[in-house]
């Protein structure tokens, strides 16, 4: 980031008021192929600087597209104008923060390789000339670049400043068939992870046996059939947890939820699951490597930590902002992030993930009589009761413990803390994905991940 922001800035923070001034550049590139045509190419940037300012339990914000000295200058004046016309006109309080949740600087973490358009073009390309080569008979296909990065630097009054880079890109590959009634199928999958261009594709080799296993599903799934509608035993792939962990779980233990009515609330030290699962919200490190979409530092100066949030089948806690850890008397682990300059820092996941067990993915298959293999959704969504919905995407049936036809798609529901319940093995391995966004009043980019799970689930049919 350009930037001349400098700690110097400190001096204009009002003494005894908890300020946190925020410079933050985003960046996006998009290439698009449908059939080997170009049907996108684009560059963008946002960059400014915003600022928030704490005075007895009142908070202002403001924000400037604007990088220098004079900008920040502005925005701490508007930010503080604000939280004072707030005072006159708000009788009640807000919690008041205790001043400090550890002090010190967080090195900047990665560094931001900017490639050009061309390059990324040449990318997909490749990617496609091996697909339109190698299955010619695809009805469609289309390869689809995006690359976003939150480049931020945080100055606080009573926390940690620190210059953090998020970067990430993905290739995804959409391919599709008709099926023997002339009916389209489709499947895709998403390609890469943090970092820059270089980083994930200097190799678009290592790629072709993901490719080739999407061709192979999506042939099945041309032949496949309808599931059975019921409440069936199932073997929910990697993915699929993730998404339950994300949308099912997650959002309900997210603390301003919970203040707003979620079913996990009334649960907290109450058994929510099985003994068979624990749910983590990851910071920046799973078992000593870094996690798909690293965070270090919170908007608010936090000192991002894991967050236990189910140990054992207990919900053991939620994840916070600095004023609903003071509520629940908590600890705030770096969960407030904002996606842009311009947004206020919410309560958000970073890395949420089911733990392994001590299965085999091929014993959880072989052990189910009669029931269905979901490996991967296409979308999903839960309200805060934790009942869920999702689209399969992906799927096979399963015949006496053996892989049958795939299925068409299909959707599952249920009731996350009850399905939860009937969790009785899971895998020793865990797939992560962090190819999408968290669409929570402001999108956000998050990492989410599970391993395989046998449990009843309600699955529709035709």
């Amino acid at each position: 980031m350009i930037t001349d922001i400098y700690e110097a800035e400190k001096a204009l923070f009002e003494d005894g008021v908890q300020t946190v001034l925020r410079v933050q550049e985003n960046r996006y590139r998009r290439v698009g192929l449908l059939k080997g045509n170009i049907v996108s190419n684009s560059r963008s940037e946002s960059k400014g600087i915003s600022a928030r300012v704490g005075k007895n339990g009142l908070y202002g914000f403001a924000s400037i597209a604007e990088c220098s000295n004079e900008a920040a200058k502005k925005v701490l004046k508007a930010a503080s104008d604000n939280v004072k016309l707030l005072s006159r006109h708000v009788e009640s309080k807000a919690i008041l923060l205790p001043p400090s949740y550890g002090t010190g600087r967080i090195p900047t973490n990665y560094e931001i390789a900017d490639a050009q358009q061309k390059r990324i073009i040449d990318v997909c390309r490749k990617i496609d000339d091996h697909i339109l080569r190698k299955y010619p008979d695809l009805d469609s296909r289309s390869v689809f670049y995006s690359e976003d990065s939150q480049d931020r630097i945080i100055y606080t009054s009573d926390a940690f400043d620190g210059h953090l880079v998020t970067p990430r890109c993905y290739i995804y590959v959409s391919m599709s068939l008709k099926t023997k009634d002339g009916n389209p199928v489709e499947m895709f999958k998403a390609l890469g992870g943090f970092g820059s261009l270089e980083d994930n594709f200097s190799d678009i080799e290592q790629y072709y046996p993901e490719i080739d296993t999407l061709y192979k599903r999506l042939r099945d799934k041309a032949e496949g059939v309808y599931a059975k509608a019921g409440y069936k035993t199932v073997v929910l792939g990697g993915l699929m947890g993730g998404m339950l962990a994300h949308e099912a779980v997650g959002h309900t233990v997210e603390a301003d939820l919970v203040m707003g009515g979620s079913v996990a609330g009334p649960n907290l030290g109450k058994k929510v699951a099985s003994d068979l699962v624990s749910l983590v919200d990851y910071a920046n490190t799973v078992d000593g490597k870094m996690a798909p979409l690293p965070v270090y530092l919170d908007d608010e100066g936090i000192k991002a930590e894991d967050a236990v949030l189910i140990k054992d089948g207990i919900l053991t806690g939620y994840m916070n902002n600095r004023e609903t850890a003071e509520k629940f008397n908590m600890k705030p682990l770096g969960n407030a992030r904002g996606w842009s300059f311009g947004d206020e820092p919410l309560i958000r996941m970073r890395n949420t993930c089911i733990l392994p067990g001590k299965s085999t993915e091929e014993e959880l298959i072989e052990s189910v009589e009669d029931g269905y293999y979901l490996i991967d959704s296409g979308n999903g969504q839960a309200d805060l009761t934790g009942e869920f919905m999702f689209g399969v995407t992906c799927g096979y049936e399963i015949k006496n413990g053996k892989l049958g036809k795939a299925l068409l798609d299909t959707t599952v529901t249920g009731v996350a803390f009850d399905m939860l319940k009937t969790v009785d093995m899971v895998s020793d391995k865990v797939e992560w994905t962090s190819s999408g966004f968290c669409g929570k009043k402001q999108q956000m980019a998050v990492g989410m991940g599970g391993p395989h799970l046998r449990c009843k689930i309600m699955i529709g049919g035709r």
